[in-house]
C-alpha cells in the first residue's frame, strides 16, 4: 500500500506543478487553498450547490475557483455570468471533462450528454433534434396525452401508488417515442434497468466523488486491492451501461424482423438506412441516440412530477386554486388538453414554480474549457471544469423574493403569466450550446400531468393509526438528478364525476 501512496503523491505533485497559473491576473476568490492539495480537503461530497451558494456570498462573488490536488473548478453562481460564458462564449466553453470513472471505467462515454463537443457529438445531436424538434407536437403529444390518460385509470385503483405510477407513465413514454416499446403494467424490466442504469451514470460522473478522476493512473489497480472498491462500483454500472446501451435497441431490431415493431425513432431512423453507405457507423449513432433519450427523458421528468405532487401534498390552498382555475376552464365534461395551456396561467405558474423551489439538476452537467479564457480581470485556465450552479440562480432573492417558499403568483401578474419575471426554465436544463434538446417534450409533460391530476384527483395526506396526518418528509436526494425521497400520498377522485370521466376516457383509449 505504501508504494501506491508514494505514487499517488508524486502525481499529485506533478498535476499541481503542471497546472499552476501561468496568468498574472488573478483566478477567481474562493476558499483558501493548501500546498498542492489545494481545496481538496474542503469540498462538499452532497449537496454541493448549497455549498457554493454559501461560499459565494462569503467572498461575495458570482463566480469562484477552486483547486481538487491540480484540478481548476470554476463555480458560476448567477445567470449573469453564466449565460456570459457558457452561451456567449459557447465555442470553447462547450466541452466535457474527460472524467475516467464514468467515462472509462463505467464506460458512459458513448453518450452525447457525456461527449466532448466534436464531429460526433454534433451527429447525435443533429439526429436527435431532427426526430425530437420541439415544433415536432404531431408525433410526441398524442403519445404523451395516452400516457398521461392511462396514468389516471391506473390512479384510481392504486391511490397510494402515485409515485411509482407516474415513473412508470414517464418510462412508457420514453421507451414508446424512442424504441415502440409497450410497457409492462407494473415492475417494467426495461424500466427498472433505466433507474439502476441513470443511478451509476449519475454517481460516476459526480465531481470529485472518486479519486481516480484527480489521479487517473488509479485505475489500474486491481478491484481486490484495498482501497479499490470503485473498481467493483464501476464494473457492476458497466454492466448496467451495457444493458441499457442494447437491450431496448435489440428488442426493436428484433420487433422490425418479425413485423411487430411500433412506429419510433429507432424504426423510423433504421429504415432510412436502406442503401446508405456507412450504414454499419450510422445504426449505431441510432443506437446512442435512442439510449440517451431514453436516459434524458425518463429520470428528469419523474423527479419533477414527484416534487409537483410533494408541493401539491404540502400546499393544499395552491392545490384548490388550480382546481378552481381548471373547474372554471375545462370544465367537467373533458380532461384538458395542451390547447387549454394558454387559458390556465396558475397551472402553468405552478410548474414554473415546481422547477425554480426543487430544480431536477441544481448543478448541470459540468462544461470544460477548452482554452484560457479572461473575465471579469480574472483569469480562467484552459481545462477549467465549469459547474454552472442553478440552484443558486433559482434562488436569487433579486429575482425571486423569498425564495424557499412556493409561490406560484410570482409568476403572475394581472391573472396572466408575467414576461418581466426571469422564466425558471432557462436555468432548469442547462446552457449554451449543451442545454437538453428534450426540454420541451419534458416541459409538455410535466404540464400535462400536473393538469390532468388536478383537474380529476385530489392529493391527500395519508392517515396514521391514531387517524392524523402524515406529513411528508421534505428531503431529497443528493444526486446529478435530484429527487424527493419517496414519500406517502393519497391521489383520490375529486368526485363521482370525475371517476367516471376518468374511466370513460381510458376506455376509448385501449
Amino acid at each position: 500500500m505504501l508504494p501506491i501512496l508514494a505514487l499517488a503523491l508524486a502525481a499529485v505533485v506533478y498535476v499541481y506543478v503542471r497546472n499552476r497559473k501561468a496568468s498574472n491576473l488573478p483566478l477567481p476568490p474562493g476558499p483558501k487553498k493548501l500546498p498542492v492539495l489545494g481545496n481538496i480537503l474542503d469540498l462538499p461530497t452532497s449537496f454541493e450547490w448549497e455549498t457554493y451558494e454559501e461560499w459565494g456570498k462569503k467572498y461575495n462573488s458570482d463566480i469562484l475557483h477552486l483547486n481538487a490536488a491540480g484540478i481548476n473548478l470554476i463555480v458560476l453562481n448567477s445567470i449573469k455570468v453564466t449565460n456570459d460564458l457558457l452561451d456567449k462564449r459557447s465555442a470553447i466553453y462547450s466541452g466535457r471533462p474527460g472524467g475516467v470513472m464514468v467515462l472509462e471505467l463505467v464506460g458512459w462515454n458513448w453518450l452525447f450528454l457525456t461527449m466532448g463537443y466534436g464531429d460526433a457529438w454534433k451527429e447525435r445531436r443533429r439526429l436527435f433534434t431532427r426526430h425530437f424538434h420541439s415544433s415536432g407536437t404531431s408525433v410526441h403529444r398524442p403519445r404523451e396525452t395516452l400516457f398521461v390518460r392511462r396514468l389516471l385509470a391506473q390512479l384510481l385503483d392504486g391511490p397510494s401508488k402515485g409515485l411509482e405510477l407516474t415513473r412508470e407513465m414517464i418510462g412508457g413514454i420514453t421507451l414508446s417515442l424512442a424504441y415502440g416499446i409497450n410497457i409492462r403494467p407494473s415492475n417494467d424490466p426495461f424500466i427498472e434497468l433505466a433507474e439502476h442504469a441513470i443511478t451509476g451514470l449519475a454517481e460516476s460522473a459526480t465531481p470529485g466523488l472518486f479519486l481516480v478522476d484527480a489521479l487517473p493512473f488509479l485505475k489500474y489497480i486491481p478491484e481486490g486491492i484495498p482501497g479499490a472498491g470503485f473498481q467493483k462500483k464501476a464494473r457492476q454500472w458497466r454492466e448496467l451501461q451495457q444493458r441499457f446501451r442494447t437491450e431496448p435497441f435489440e428488442r426493436t431490431v428484433k420487433d422490425m424482423a418479425d413485423g411487430t415493431a411500433q412506429p419510433s425513432f429507432v424504426s423510423e431512423a433504421l429504415d432510412a438506412l436502406e442503401g446508405v453507405p456507412d450504414a454499419k457507423r450510422r445504426r449505431e449513432v441510432i443506437r446512442d441516440t435512442a439510449g440517451m433519450f431514453f436516459a434524458g427523458g425518463s429520470d428528469t421528468t419523474v423527479s419533477a412530477i414527484h416534487t409537483f405532487i410533494l408541493a401539491m401534498l404540502r400546499f393544499p390552498e395552491i392545490q384548490a386554486k388550480a382546481q378552481e382555475e381548471l373547474d372554471r376552464v375545462v370544465t367537467a365534461s373533458r380532461l384538458p388538453e395542451y390547447a387549454d395551456e394558454v387559458d390556465l396561467p396558475y397551472v402553468s405558474a405552478i410548474v414554473k414554480e415546481v422547477l425554480r423551489w426543487r430544480p431536477v439538476t441544481p448543478f448541470p452537467f459540468p462544461h470544460l474549457l477548452i482554452e484560457d479564457d479572461v473575465y471579469d480581470g480574472y483569469h480562467i485556465p484552459k481545462g477549467s471544469i465549469i459547474l454552472a450552479n442553478s440552484w443558486a440562480m433559482l434562488r436569487n432573492e433579486e429575482d425571486y423574493p423569498d425564495p424557499d417558499a412556493f409561490k406560484p403568483e410570482r409568476f403572475l401578474k394581472d391573472g396572466k403569466l408575467d414576461p418581466s419575471v426571469r422564466d425558471p426554465t432557462t436555468m432548469a436544463f442547462g446552457f449554451g450550446r449543451r442545454e437538453c434538446p428534450g426540454k420541451a417534450m419534458a416541459l409538455a409533460s410535466l404540464w400535462l400531468t400536473a393538469a390532468s391530476i388536478l383537474h380529476t384527483f385530489e392529493i391527500v395526506k395519508p392517515l396514521d393509526k391514531d387517524g392524523n396526518p402524515i406529513e411528508p418528509d421534505m428531503k431529497y436526494s443528493s444526486s446529478l438528478v435530484c429527487h424527493p425521497i419517496p414519500f406517502k400520498c393519497i391521489i383520490k377522485p375529486r368526485s363521482q364525476e370525475a371517476e367516471r370521466l376518468v374511466r370513460a376516457v381510458a376506455d376509448n383509449t385501449h
